[in-house]
């Protein structure tokens, strides 16, 4: 008979992906210089992860993942196993706040498409065995508004007109080989989803958005297509599927891509996104505050990412407390929970903290979870 606790989030949480281990960096290396085979690769990394999952229950997380250790990145490795979409290199890449990403992306060569052999499948189901019955697996994907956001930076774009006729023919098909995608791993046995999302976060800053994408875009129509292509992707799920979603402002190497408050998004995004919760960040003054809360509606639950993982100096318990009481006058305490503001490691280069510290992080969100909601 299963363990498993109820369905997340927890009080207690993260948002998914670890620093990878100095083996694991290594052993990308040697593959990219002829040294080693790809299945030795993997051999690396199912010890890797075998690992963290233990490491992950021994901290007292009750939803566990793969750190994302078998990707470069958060989003274009899910990016490149979809059929009609494929890797390519931009000119420039993202332009983070001290330094520009790598210039990977993602740009269409067909049609968007279910691919039933992506290889994200059988990471869950090495995840799921891992893992065993007394705890939860998490799997994390990009939100399919991430994917449309990607197919038109730049000159991807060029590649759109190529295969649509219309940008509701484009959202379309993204939302449908995500929903097959999705069903694909319910019936793998996932029953925890998180989307990852950086395009409403970008939006709540007009300065990144006409770095990357252009002046002259209508904002509006922006945040009304990312509502739409994530509400129809994940439409008539399984009724014990859990969905949630994490809206980030950027997360690579320590460095951040956007700053401003949720309040240009809130009254789309927490109103009418159809997740169960939402994994937010607050972790700076950057974030703003917690007033736009007021428009998460029904009974949807936020997690707060109060806790940095950029830097290592761990934080004030006295004051995560004094904010979480701050948030509760807006949405009621039992539909709060705590985290980091974002992953350790959204790509494979990792924040600028080492493991010890990263796990100094995960204790310090236990020990407050604990104190405030028993």
């Amino acid at each position: 008979m299963s363990t498993t606790p109820d369905k997340s989030p927890f009080r207690a949480d993260v948002v998914g992906s670890f620093l990878r281990p100095a083996e694991l960096k290594a052993a990308r290396e040697q593959l990219a210089n002829g040294k080693i085979s790809a299945d030795d690769l993997r051999a690396v990394e199912d010890r890797c992860i075998a690992d963290l999952v233990k490491k992950e229950k021994t901290a007292g997380l009750q939803c566990v993942t793969d750190g994302e250790f078998r990707r470069s990145y958060w989003h274009l490795d899910f990016f490149w196993g979809l059929e009609g979409v494929e890797h390519n290199v931009l000119a420039q890449g993202y332009l983070f706040h001290d330094e520009e990403t790598r210039a990977d992306s993602a740009r269409l060569c067909g049609h968007v498409r279910f691919n039933p052999n992506h290889p994200f499948f059988a990471h869950y189901l090495f995840l799921k065995e891992t893992a065993g019955n007394d705890v939860q697996t998490r799997q994390t994907i990009p939100a399919p508004a991430q994917l449309y956001a990607e197919l038109v930076r730049g000159e991807n774009a060029e590649r759109v007109n190529q295969f649509y006729a219309t940008t509701e023919e484009l959202l379309a098909d993204i939302a449908t080989a995500y929903r097959e995608t999705i069903l694909k791993f319910y019936e793998l046995g996932l029953r925890t989803l998180q989307l990852d999302d950086c395009t409403w976060g970008c939006i709540c800053d007009r300065k990144f958005w006409e770095t990357m994408v252009g002046a002259g875009f209508d904002v509006n129509q922006l945040m009304q297509y990312y509502l739409q292509v994530n509400n129809d992707a994940i439409r008539d799920l399984p009724a014990d599927l859990t969905v949630n979603t994490h809206i980030c402002r950027g997360n690579y190497h320590s460095t951040w891509a956007a700053e401003g408050g949720y309040e240009p998004v809130a009254p789309v995004a927490f109103a009418k996104e159809n997740v169960n919760a939402f994994y937010l960040e607050f972790d700076t003054a950057r974030a703003g505050g917690f007033k736009p809360l007021q428009y998460v509606s029904g009974e949807k639950k936020v997690v707060l990412g109060l806790v940095t993982s950029k830097h290592p100096k761990l934080e004030d318990k006295a004051a995560i407390k004094a904010r979480i009481a701050e948030a509760a006058q807006i949405i009621p305490l039992d539909r709060l929970y705590l985290s980091p503001q974002c992953g350790f490691a959204s790509t494979e280069e990792g924040n600028i903290l080492t493991e010890e510290e990263q796990w100094a992080k995960v204790a310090l969100v236990q020990e407050i979870a604990r104190e405030v909601w028993g």
